[in-house]
Formats: structure tokens, sequence, C-alpha cells
């Protein structure tokens, strides 16, 4: 590779835009995605028609990709991603550097998408889906056997969806946050409404609940149920969240990339695991205490669903906010009730706060959703973090999402199978 010459007084070596390009692997675009998000610094030359980069922050940057492209941290310890989304830190987190709390407690599930993707925040904004689009959605999710599960038929939407874009191939990033727009709208409206006396406008909160509940929508309930979405966008590397960046990696398209983290979201360590705390609630209800119902959880081998989490130590933030909301509405007092007695009795044994999935059961089972409810509600609001990374990968080097196996089979040459 040549380097440009140095300009008088400046010793550095300077490299022109293609060969900054050339040497981290990527599109002179993503160039100045990088410079745009802070990760490298360009200049001007006086009397030059384009821009140049300083060699050393350029080289320094390739090897920082690579580390990351062969699974490895740097420091020997687990996979590690940079990005800008979401910081967990002594007992909270941040989109962007702002107190994620406090965002879902002042801005509405649409106002904080929106704000992730571009840094712009929208008063007021609504996403609403074309017509032909929950159409062909509609008809995919209706044909799915009855029994099915919510995370299954919004994987379902979505595919749907993606085959009725025939602009799901452009990455650029306009055409992604086009898709993004859409996408969240059209996976609420192909789920099948619980009321059937209900339009599909105004806020997506109003329109979810339509599908989750047959009560009808106090301005309390649907408070709780947009500041869960709007907590539940994002949180980092999730499993389901490190998916979509593997399918963004390789190029897959939104539809694609969402389709991954929704398959990887239906475990029951991950996004199910609101369902087992909604089924937890219910027993303690109809037990009226709570001991019997840890006692028989113990016994049968099974951890306590919905206490503690891996990554707070103390209290999940999620669940704090949640809980001071829920205690608002009359309707969730028993629920709360049977979650705080379940915290209580189970630090007998162990001392763990609560987490996000039964502040999420406490408003599932007080608003007579099904258990499925709160799974629902988790792959809704993250596919709006899906679509942050998303686009933040598309910004990197093809494929660098490409850990090397570590073989510890039989060694060859080994003799052919009889």
């Amino acid at each position: 590779m040549r380097d440009q010459e140095p300009a008088p007084g400046h010793p550095e070596r300077r490299l022109t835009t293609k060969e900054t390009a050339e040497l981290l692997g990527v599109k002179p675009d993503t160039v100045y995605a990088y410079v745009s998000r802070g990760q490298l610094s360009s200049r001007r030359e006086p009397g030059g028609r384009g821009s140049t980069f300083d060699a050393k922050e350029v080289e320094a940057l390739a090897r920082r990709n690579r580390r990351e492209s062969s699974g490895s941290s740097g420091s020997g310890g687990e996979l590690s991603v940079r990005t800008r989304i979401t910081l967990i830190e002594k007992d909270r987190y941040y989109f962007r550097g702002v107190d994620a709390t406090e965002l879902a407690a002042r801005h509405s599930y649409e106002e904080i998408a929106e704000w992730l993707w571009t840094g712009e925040l929208r008063p007021g904004i609504t996403f609403t889906a074309p017509k032909a689009a929950v159409a062909v959605a509609r008809r995919a999710v209706d044909a799915l056997p009855e029994h099915t599960g919510p995370t299954d038929r919004l994987r379902v939407a979505a595919i749907a969806a993606a085959t009725a874009d025939p602009l799901r191939f452009d990455l650029s990033e306009d055409a992604v946050l086009g898709t993004a727009r859409i996408l969240i709208p059209t996976l609420v409206a192909a789920l099948p409404p619980v009321r059937r006396a209900h339009r599909d406008e105004g806020p997506l909160a109003r329109r979810l609940w339509a599908r989750l509940s047959g009560h009808p929508a106090d301005e309390a309930s649907l408070s709780v149920l947009d500041t869960a979405l709007g907590l539940l966008v994002d949180h980092d590397l999730a499993a389901s969240t490190l998916a979509v960046r593997v399918a963004a990696s390789a190029r897959a398209h939104p539809y694609a990339a969402v389709s991954s983290g929704l398959g990887v979201l239906e475990g029951p360590l991950h996004g199910a695991a609101s369902g087992l705390a909604h089924r937890l609630l219910l027993d303690v209800l109809d037990q009226g205490t709570a001991a019997p119902v840890v006692a028989d959880e113990l016994r049968a081998g099974r951890r306590i669903p919905g206490l503690g989490h891996r990554l707070y130590p103390g209290e999940d933030p999620r669940a704090r906010a949640l809980f001071a909301l829920l205690k608002e509405i009359p309707g969730a007092a028993p629920a709360l009730a049977a979650a705080r007695d379940i915290v209580a009795t189970t630090a007998r044994h162990t001392p763990l706060h609560a987490n996000v999935d039964l502040a999420l059961a406490v408003l599932t089972v007080s608003s007579g959703m099904p258990s499925t409810a709160g799974e629902t509600v988790f792959a809704v609001a993250r596919t709006a973090g899906w679509i942050a990374h998303a686009l933040e990968e598309y910004g990197e080097r093809p494929l660098r999402m490409r850990p090397s196996g570590h073989y510890v089979g039989p060694r060859p040459p080994q003799p052919l199978p009889e």
C-alpha cells in the first residue's frame, strides 16, 4: 500500500480515503461512518480534493477489528464487541449515555426507538405499517396452528413482511430506518387481537394492548405497558442481540436479522422467562402464600423465576421502575403482594432481588393477559434495539463476527469409518 506523502509540518503518515478503506476492509462510506461515530479523525489538506487520515490511528482501528473478528476481547476474556448503544454499570443502565429508566419515564417507546436509531428526538412520533405488508403478515400468521406461541407468530410475520418488501436488500442507513419504522407496527398488527372492537391507530402500546388483554385499556395501565416497552428496548449484548449482530455482520437484511433475534429469544432463559414468573405468581395467588409454592420449586430442583440477574448484583433497575408504576394501579395490588411474598420467602434461602421478568409478570397477571404476554412485550420492545445494533454492525467490516473454532477432536489422519 502506497502512503500519501506527509504534508510540511505534519510528520505523521496520512492515508487517503481509498487507502483507509482498503486497510480496514470496508467501503469508503463506512470510513466516514467511523468518523461520525468518533472512531477515526479526518483532515482535509489545503488544496486537497478529499479527506486524509492518520495512518497510526487507522492501523490501531484495524487491529481492534481483527481482535473482534477472532472472537477475542484483547485481554483473553469473553467475546467483546465495541458498541455505542447500551452501558450497564453499577446496577444502572444507559442508552447512549442517558439513564434508560429516566428516558422511559419521560418518552414513549416510539420516541425512544427513533432517538436510539437516529439521535433525533421526535415528540409524538408513531410508527405505522403499510396495508400491503400487514395483509401479507396476517395471512401467514393466521395460517399457523392455534397453539402457536407469540415468538413463532412474530418470526413468521417478519419473514412474510420481508417477502412483500422488494427493497429489503438495501442496507443503506435511510433504507434500514424506513424498514424499522414499518416492521415493528407490522409485527404488532399481525398478531391476532383479543378484543375485536379496536382500531389499529395511536401509540404502539395501545395497539399491542388489544393483542394481549380483553380488559379495556385505561391510561394508567397503558402507561405501564409503554414504559415496559421503553425499558426493554435494549440490554447490551444479550444472546438474541448477539445473534442479530452476527446476521448483520453477514449482511443479512433487517427482517432476517430480527428473525435471528426472535429465534434466540424463545429460550426459557431469555424472553420466555417472564412466562415462568407469570405462572409462579398465579400459583401463589391460588395458594394464598408463597411458602408452599417456593418449596415445591426448590424440591423439584428448579430455580425461582423472576429473581436475580447476573448483571445486577443489587436491584434490577427495570423492575424497580415498573413496580413503582404498578403501585398506582389498584387492580395490580394482589399480584404485587404475591411478588413481594415470593422475594421475602426466597430471601430466607438466598437474598435475590426481583428482576424485570417478575415485574412483567405482575403486569400480565393483573391485566388478565396470558402467560405468554410478557414474551410478546419483550420481543416487540427488543426489536427496536436489534435494529439499532444491526445499523451499527452494517457500518463495520463484513463478516467480522466470525470466531475461530477450537478443535478438540481426534487428530488426523483417522481411518475411514466402516
